[in-house]
């Protein structure tokens, strides 16, 4: 970004990779300031990989710019250039013998280009591409993902509402950087993103949530529990139960993973089991509630639940009823 932002350019981008935010943001950038306004009816081509074959890229990007210094070439979804076994000969012919004047954008999205193929070999080897190879951000890096793009954006998330947003919102950076800009328009002058605009805004509970919800199984506090379930199932939308179910699979494991760590100083076992430190007493009480045996059977458990949320044995897989005897189950004692 460096290189684009002082007006630096490779005649060819390689954009690849699990991660497709950062895909998306360097493309835009490019679409949006590269060329000026006046120049890109003439001189900037976006088009979809599926609808384009490798010759008609090669051809586009042979031709000299009009009224300009440079033609950008866009070729978005460039996984989609391969489908139905169509060949990239075309390309790697271009990819030998670029155009100074063309600058040629290739988002191959969802996943790495395969370093075994020749097209892969041709453009390593070329000194005329830039490449961006991006990584899966995953469950447990999203919530300082959260917190370094809050304060990035010049504003200040709690850790509660941090925790809010990954886990209802998950690992799609796209989508939870259009949650996050939701709530930084609807924030006071403080530019602070609290639970409660979270819950204004986007819809999510601050009092009836998966966090609540393994808080209260933590602290085996069956009545607040309970009344989370039922908030559940009056809002299965937005608590669907496979979600729920994935949700206290994780928590399980963390508490299993803190009494692996306890001996540890709470900043090192908050690191080590993949949570805020600021939550990491809620993790001793649940460690303190659930010994290893009992978490043991209380995943074993879980994986049951799981089945049943995805319809498996003639269940329903809308009805809460198998999450609420769970619930019972562990705040009762019965995996002991």
């Amino acid at each position: 970004m460096r290189n684009l932002i002082n007006r630096v350019y490779s005649p060819i981008y390689l954009l690849h990779g699990e991660e497709a935010y950062y895909i998306d943001e360097v493309i835009k950038y490019i679409e949006n300031n590269v060329l000026e306004e006046a120049d890109k009816a003439f001189n900037q081509t976006v088009v979809y990989g599926r609808d384009v074959t490798a010759r008609d890229i090669a051809d586009r990007c042979r031709v000299y710019s009009m009224l300009g210094n440079y033609q950008v070439i866009i070729v978005k979804e460039a996984q989609d250039l391969t489908a139905n076994n169509r060949k990239l000969d075309d390309l790697e012919s271009y990819i030998e013998n670029p155009q100074e004047n063309t600058i040629l954008v290739m988002g191959y999205k969802y996943k790495k280009l395969d370093k075994r193929k020749s097209f892969y070999k041709k453009l390593n080897k070329s000194d005329k591409v830039t490449f961006l190879e991006t990584k899966k951000v995953y469950d447990n890096q999203i919530p300082g993902w959260i917190d370094r793009y809050v304060k990035e954006k010049g504003y200040s998330i709690d850790a509660v509402s941090t925790r809010l947003l990954a886990d209802y919102v998950g690992s799609d950076l796209s989508r939870l950087v259009n949650e996050i800009n939701k709530l930084f328009i609807t924030a006071d002058e403080s530019k602070k993103i609290t639970p409660q605009i979270i819950e204004t805004n986007i819809g999510i509970s601050k009092d009836y949530n998966i966090f609540e919800l393994t808080k209260a199984l933590g602290t085996r506090n069956v009545f607040k529990a309970q009344q989370i379930i039922h908030y559940f199932e009056a809002n299965p939308k937005d608590n669907p139960l496979q979600m729920v179910t994935v949700m206290l699979y994780n928590y399980f494991v963390k508490v299993f993973l803190y009494h692996r760590f306890k001996k540890e100083n709470p900043r090192e076992i908050a690191s080590s089991i993949g949570v805020n430190p600021a939550f990491i007493n809620d993790y001793a009480v649940a460690a303190r509630n659930y010994p290893p045996g009992v978490i043991r059977k209380i995943i074993a458990e879980i994986r049951v639940l799981d089945l049943k949320s995805k319809g498996y044995g003639s269940i329903d897989a809308k009805d809460y009823g198998p999450l609420s005897e769970f619930v019972y189950k562990c705040i009762h004692g019965v995996f002991l």
